[in-house]
């Protein structure tokens, strides 16, 4: 049934929160959740909200409809008047992406369908992903001459290169047990068993403390493209840095007590 004309159109991004785990849906399933201006907004609106959030300890993303994610929407992409406006959108996905990294909490994919070319790369920039076994991931931008030169960005930091080059030059998609053999995705289970396979990391992280959580992420993604003697000046400063975090006491003492540790947040 069609909503009434004067129904205010459905949000692009639905939010909720349970104990401790803030789910984030793409809600343009008709169009296999493309990532319009809008979709991007409203997703980055979102995550600068969690940003703040000291409630929240990991963030799942997920999808409503067939599809987790069909990249951008090649019909708006085709309208942009100029080569400005094009670098507008493409400035304001890359923006929304790397939020993903720079949130404090850890962000998990939830793979439900197909995700190709921004959709792939939304997959490859969040910190974990776990994917329906009948998922098929794909960077076939070069089909319709647009080379996937921005997703590649993400999957190349996921998956080696020769690896991501076949998968830009052929636009042939890959289905999920390659995505986990290639580094992709984390995790591979019937559709049925998804929710309990990212519930299983979200337990995880949270039962973890949220300081030491968000300090180990913002270095890691800091360290990660730096020169080897960089790296480990970033990251050598990090660990000094989180062993003057409570939480780091607290959980070496309970560790020699032989006691679970008790979290400071």
């Amino acid at each position: 049934m069609n909503a009434p004309p004067d129904s205010p159109p459905a949000p692009f991004v639905l939010a909720a929160s349970r104990d401790g785990v803030a789910t984030l849906t793409l809600n343009r399933g008709d169009r296999y959740n493309t990532l319009s201006g809008a979709m991007m907004a409203a997703l980055e609106a979102e995550l600068d909200r969690l940003a703040a959030d000291e409630e929240t300890r990991v963030v799942v993303l997920a999808a409503n409809g067939k599809g987790f994610c069909a990249g951008h929407d090649l019909k708006e992409l085709r309208a942009l008047p100029d080569a400005a406006s094009q670098r507008g959108l493409f400035d304001a996905c890359s923006r929304m992406m790397l939020k993903l990294t720079r949130l404090p909490q850890p962000v998990i994919a939830r793979v439900h369908g197909i995700a190709t070319a921004a959709g792939c790369q939304l997959v490859s920039m969040c910190d974990l992903a776990v994917a329906a076994d009948a998922v098929k991931f794909a960077l076939p931008g070069v089909n319709v001459g647009v080379f996937c030169s921005t997703p590649a960005v993400g999957v190349g930091r996921n998956v080696a290169r020769k690896r991501v080059m076949e998968m830009l030059l052929t636009g042939e998609p890959i289905d999920a047990p390659t995505a986990l053999a290639w580094g992709l995705v984390n995790d591979v289970v019937p559709l049925q068993e998804l929710d309990a396979a990212v519930a299983r990391f979200t337990n995880i992280i949270k039962a973890r403390s949220r300081s030491v959580v968000a300090m180990g992420k913002r270095a890691f993604y800091e360290q990660i493209d730096r020169t080897l003697p960089d790296a480990y000046e970033l990251s050598g400063a990090a660990m000094a840095c989180n062993l003057l975090d409570p939480d780091a006491a607290e959980g070496i003492d309970a560790f020699v007590q032989k006691r679970a540790p008790r979290w400071g947040a």
